[in-house]
């Protein structure tokens, strides 16, 4: 019996010296291990600490107009522009030790190791803001004691060879925070529709408790659990000393106003703009797709957000609900080219086809005002007098007949001039110049202009009637809007990428194509297209809406059987409106065929009811004199009433209608209504003797 004791006696002290000897040597591999690992975390390079981000689009007035993030909304914002309450708040409630420890907190992982034997589970965490940091950058979020030893082994190279600062911003700008929102500044767009650097004590505090659990303290889908996690994160913030008592209570007393889930993500102004620019990344400026997929670029474009809504809203409310009718618009800025507003259809949700930049339509009788330009270089002036009739042309070598008319067949049957035919779109005189020029002078001057459809030099171009691209019309349209300048349409301003460095910054490309005077002379008499004291044998094409116009603008309406244009301008704004039907069938113009008028003038008077009435300014040499409408001659009381023409200097009439009139009487001449067709002023004597060849009498 005392034996056995005995034995049992020497026993023991060897089972605890086994004990301790086990426990020294896993403390020696334990401290041997750390020591390992600090020196592979000081020898090993500094591990990345960017992430994947949302490219974002600005407008031209660097307000967001939308973003590319496939589901998942990141930015990175640097910390010294976030709200110090948010700052705050995150350590208060997530490491309260962050400027103290190396990576991580041993007292916080010794508590949590033994709650968690103690429950024998891992749902205690003890992972500081670096541990969680190296968990967002290159780890999952499985609750394994591998992934443990991963992170902490992270962390510590995170600490080694970053600063604290640089830690803190990463770990704010990668925390999750629900609804797709990674990041902060993602979440504070999301939450509250504002930036985070100006997220007040009580939003920042409320946002600070979502990461715990984006879905259980979701705002959105748990508000009451929310405001819980909030007065917690107060509360903490109150005991580190950060804020004062009166402070928490003003912020957990404070009204917040939550924007709904998904707003951002699903809310782009301009889509259609957006879209193209994205195009234009990969084939013009070879910008790698994968690079605008995740890159976190910052792309600052032309648009104005304000006059896009405006375009938008006015294509909405022109064009039919339940029709099938479809609509473009474009405006841009003649001085620079830059692309204010881009429409491509009435409906993206319903066909993400741009129409703008891809659908190519007749232009009817917009393209008439550089056809009458072409006339000016080759010795025309506004009152310049052809006869409006219908009339057959013989053309080409088999001497084909061309038999074009005037809308609703009504002519004059008389000579009007040029600037009465533009105004009232007669397509008689149209031909008749386009032929005494002879048509490759349409072709060149459109291609001058910047239009780059391949067009025809046939007797039918005159009236519009291959197609062009609605931004193509637009940009032609630029030189009579700016004194003869041709622009490059600009869409992108500047690229920049995640580290701030400018991948692409442009400028507007202009170019003097039109001579000064003549195009200003062009642009008066298309401001005529809306002055109803013109109305003669018929109306000015712009009556309908020039109700609606308050401003001096000039502009062009076209039509075919299946489509309607309006292109037009002031100083400050180009804008082509196409209305049509994608699979070309026939209008019914009656009913229809007023919608592109009515959206142009609206959108331009909306658009630019913040703008100066500026109007059109003369450049040197250009001279504006009142034309009695009966002889094409000076006005005079005696004659009635007159109407203001531009001429270039030395084109314009010298005689007075006076002259006219007196004459008339001593010799005994008929009145100039009553004047015979064959007796024709000398100068039309000449136009009709180049012209006979194609007109079939």
């Amino acid at each position: 019996m005392n034996t056995a004791v005995r034995r049992s006696d020497r026993r023991k002290p060897g089972i605890i010296r086994l004990f301790f000897r086990s426990m020294l040597l896993l403390g020696i591999l334990g401290i041997s291990g750390m020591l390992a690992a600090i020196c592979c975390a000081f020898l090993l390079k500094p591990p990345p600490i960017q992430v994947e981000q949302s490219t974002v689009f600005y407008g031209a007035d660097h307000s967001v107009i939308g973003e590319h993030h496939n589901g998942q909304q990141r930015y990175w914002e640097d910390l010294e522009n976030m709200s110090p309450y948010l700052v705050q708040a995150a350590i208060a409630i997530e490491d309260r030790e962050f400027y103290e420890h190396n990576g991580f907190d041993l007292s916080r992982i010794a508590s949590a190791v033994a709650t968690n034997i103690k429950t024998l589970s891992k749902s205690q965490g003890a992972s500081t803001i670096t541990q969680q940091y190296a968990r967002n950058l290159f780890l999952t979020h499985e609750k394994t004691w591998s992934r443990k030893l991963e992170e902490a082994f992270y962390a510590l190279r995170l600490e080694v060879h970053y600063e604290k600062e640089e830690i803190l911003e990463g770990y704010l700008n990668t925390i999750y925070f629900g609804h797709g929102a990674y990041g902060i500044e993602a979440a504070s767009r999301l939450y509250f529709n504002k930036s985070v650097d100006s997220l007040s004590l009580a939003e920042a505090s409320l946002l600070a408790g979502v990461p715990k659990g984006p879905a259980y303290y979701s705002p959105f889908s748990y508000p009451e659990r929310a405001k819980e996690r909030q007065k917690l994160v107060l509360a903490s913030m109150e005991d580190t000393g950060m804020i004062t008592t009166q402070e928490r209570e003003q912020a957990e007393n404070a009204e917040l106003s939550l924007q709904p889930p998904g707003q951002l993500a699903d809310d782009r102004t301009g889509p259609y703009f957006q879209d193209y620019i994205e195009q234009l990344l990969e084939r013009k400026y070879d910008i790698d797709p994968q690079l605008l997929e995740k890159g976190g670029l910052r792309i600052y474009t032309t648009m104005d957000p304000e006059l896009q809504k405006k375009a938008e809203k006015w294509v909405r409310l022109e064009i039919p609900k339940d029709s099938e009718l479809q609509s473009a618009l474009v405006a841009m800025d003649p001085q620079s080219g830059d692309v204010r507003a881009l429409v491509g259809g009435k409906s993206y949700e319903e066909s993400t086809f741009n129409r703008v930049t891809n659908a190519s339509r007749s232009p009817g009788s917009a393209l008439k005002p550089f056809l009458y330009y072409a006339a000016l270089e080759d010795g025309f002036t506004p009152l310049t007098s052809f006869r409006s009739q219908p009339t057959e042309f013989k053309v080409g070598e088999n001497n084909n007949v061309y038999a074009p008319g005037n809308y609703g067949e009504i002519y004059a049957d008389d000579f009007i001039p040029m600037y009465e035919a533009l105004a009232v779109s007669d397509n008689i005189f149209a031909v008749k110049t386009h032929l005494y020029l002879g048509p490759e002078a349409l072709v060149e001057t459109t291609k001058q202009a910047g239009i780059t459809a391949e067009l025809s030099p046939i007797p039918s171009l005159a009236l519009g009637t291959q197609n062009v691209k609605v931004m193509d019309l637009a940009a032609g349209y630029l030189p009579f809007a700016n004194g003869g300048k041709k622009a490059e349409p600009r869409f992108i301003q500047k690229i920049v990428d995640a580290e701030g460095n400018v991948l692409l910054d442009t400028e507007p490309e202009t170019k003097q194509v039109f001579d000064p005077q003549k195009t200003y002379v062009v642009t008066d008499m298309m401001q005529g297209v809306f002055d109803v004291s013109m109305d003669s044998y018929t109306s000015v094409t712009g009556r309908s809406v020039a109700h609606l116009i308050d401003r001096p603008l000039a502009g062009k309406s076209g039509s075919t059987d299946f489509d309607s244009w309006m292109v037009g301008f002031s100083p400050q704004l180009v804008t082509s409106v196409w209305v049509g039907y994608d699979d070309n069938r026939e209008m019914n113009h009656s009913q229809e065929g007023q919608i592109s008028k009515r959206i142009w003038a609206q959108f331009m008077e909306e658009g630019l009811e913040d703008e100066l009435k500026l109007a059109f300014s003369p450049p040197d040499n250009i001279v504006k004199v009142d034309i009695d409408p009966e002889t094409g001659l000076l006005a005079s009381e005696e004659c009635g009433a007159s109407r203001t023409v531009a001429f270039e200097t030395g084109t314009q009439p010298q005689r007075s209608c006076t002259e006219e009139i007196e004459k008339e009487e001593s010799s005994g001449a008929g009145s100039p209504e009553n004047q015979k067709e064959d007796e024709l002023p000398e100068q039309e004597e000449k136009f009709f003797d180049r012209l006979k060849r194609w007109i079939q009498p």
